[in-house]
């Protein structure tokens, strides 16, 4: 897997023969099998994409206002960052989380925290993406308890934490089974929640190419689905309901592609493989501009690298979009930045044109061999995958995380040799000095939130907080449901931490 292009090989100058004509019943119309074009008939000729910026930093109170600030600008969607304590299960007053509590997202310890998140916010209007992973069985109950008209999706994609970001904290048999409870939870209260985002964005900020993050991102789904079809949950229950999370870089038809063949590719193998009907075999996906690609140097060339980014996404057929602001390589984005993302993102949908045609570049020489080529370079890495066993069995062994650790080794070679040109860094460079950018405080953040934990667990009746933990517990050490007892300690005041803690002990830590 080491010897992946970082770009996929096409002729400079495409021909009939890249695309024969033959090829176009390979197609199919927008909305149907197997949704080369999009997964819905009419795509942005009837709405736009979700404009769902990404957002979150120290206390809920502070992510609230920015929240609220981006829905009166324009923005038709909520998507959460949660600081790095949250991510891993602690408590803002463990001592694991000194000096992390608000700095990457916002702090949540309990449900209350999550109603100040979203005070004054209409969730049976707004749909809500909440990027967490290894707890969120447990955020995902705090959303229950906060309100009943819910629409949103947690990533809860534990398998991609193992291959490249690192939040992750149980073993992989026990993380899988959360997953799967998750899955059945939702189909059995039939909750209008996406229970899982597969994601293939982080593979690609860690250095996966774009063959790469199609093959990894499907190969996880597949174990996914294979592990909630044996846990009993019909797929016609679940399936729908995936979602995809994908990045989109600078080279923009490649990227387009990209999404292209990733509908196509997922379409095809969940009809070989599990027999799936339509409505569970359409690939709905988000995308995210690229954070790796942005630069310190020369701040405001990333407007335009964004404003290409969000192209691709958006001729490739995307169903959300959050665009970065242009000052994220070096802190938080402010104000300002964030709603000129969000403007960039309006500009496209009103005023370019693209929305008057549903996939305006099919039929392209180029653009579709671009498509074939991912596609088949994806399948036969995903058959390599299956070799080993399938995606959790090619984690235990490396396999992903060295060939994507290869990728962005060559990368950076290539930039380090300008073969690969990054401007204002390694071509068209100046002195110019980056800006300076005000901070939040964040120790002064810290220990307000802190205090408003410390203030809870004072309110709260400890001998109902013990005895929910308990089913946790058993619940955990057992084969029963976990989503049930998790509800119900959160409903006595639990904490993120507490009941992490719980699992923690139960079924111990993750080494990688």
């Amino acid at each position: 897997m080491s010897d992946v292009p970082l770009r996929v090989d096409v002729p400079a100058l495409a021909h009939p023969a890249d695309w024969p004509t033959e090829r176009a019943d390979a197609l199919g119309e927008p909305g149907g099998f197997p949704f080369t074009r999009g997964p819905y008939p009419g795509m942005y000729t009837r709405r736009p994409w979700t404009m769902r910026q990404y957002a979150g930093f120290g206390t809920a109170a502070a992510t609230n206002v920015r929240f609220r600030a981006l829905l009166a600008a324009g923005q038709t969607g909520l998507s959460t960052a949660f600081d790095l304590p949250t991510q891993m299960g602690y408590d803002s007053d463990h001592p694991m989380a000194t000096g992390e509590v608000g700095r990457v997202g916002v702090a949540i310890d309990t449900v209350d925290d999550l109603a100040t998140l979203f005070d004054r916010i209409p969730l049976a209007e707004v749909s809500t993406s909440m990027t967490i992973n290894a707890t969120a069985a447990i955020l995902l109950a705090m959303y229950v308890v906060v309100g009943e008209e819910l629409s949103g999706t947690v990533q809860n994609d534990v398998l991609k934490e193992y291959v490249a970001r690192g939040t992750y904290i149980y073993p992989a048999e026990p993380s899988l089974r959360l997953t799967t409870d998750l899955f059945r939870f939702v189909a059995e209260e039939e909750m209008n929640v996406n229970p899982i985002s597969i994601s293939g964005y982080h593979m690609r900020e860690a250095g996966a190419t774009a063959v790469q993050e199609v093959g990894f991102t499907l190969a996880n789904a597949l174990e996914y689905v294979r592990r909630g079809v044996a846990a009993g949950v019909p797929l016609a229950r679940f399936a729908p309901r995936l979602s995809f999370f994908f990045a989109a870089h600078n080279d923009l038809f490649e990227e387009a592609a990209k999404f292209r063949a990733a509908r196509r590719l997922y379409a095809t193998l969940m009809r070989e493989r599990f027999g799936a009907d339509d409505a569970s075999a359409r690939l709905r996906f988000h995308t995210q501009t690229g954070g790796v690609t942005l630069q310190a140097q020369q701040p405001l060339n990333n407007v335009v690298r964004v404003t290409v980014q969000a192209l691709a996404a958006a001729l490739g057929g995307t169903q959300s979009l959050h665009t970065n602001g242009y000052d994220e390589a070096l802190a938080l984005p402010t104000a300002s930045s964030a709603t000129l993302a969000l403007r960039t993102q309006q500009i496209l949908a009103h005023e370019s044109g693209m929305t008057r045609s549903v996939d305006p570049l099919a039929g392209s020489w180029y653009v579709e061999a671009l498509t074939d080529r991912i596609e088949a370079e994806a399948r036969a890495l995903i058959e390599s995958i299956d070799e080993v066993g399938g995606a959790a069995r090619a984690i235990e062994q490396g396999i992903p995380q060295q060939a994507i650790a290869d990728s962005a080794w060559r990368f950076q070679q290539q930039v380090e040799a300008g073969e690969t040109v990054i401007v204002g860094v390694n071509r068209f460079a100046t002195d110019e000095p980056p800006p300076d950018l005000e901070t939040p405080d964040f120790s002064a953040l810290e220990a307000e939130q802190v205090e408003r934990l410390r203030a809870a667990r004072a309110r709260r009746d400890g001998a109902a907080v013990a005895a929910a933990l308990a089913t946790v517990r058993e619940a955990a050490a057992g084969a029963t449901p976990m989503m049930p007892p998790i509800i119900e300690a959160v409903r006595a005041r639990a904490t993120l931490g507490e009941i992490s803690d719980v699992l923690r002990e139960t079924w111990g830590t993750y080494r990688g």
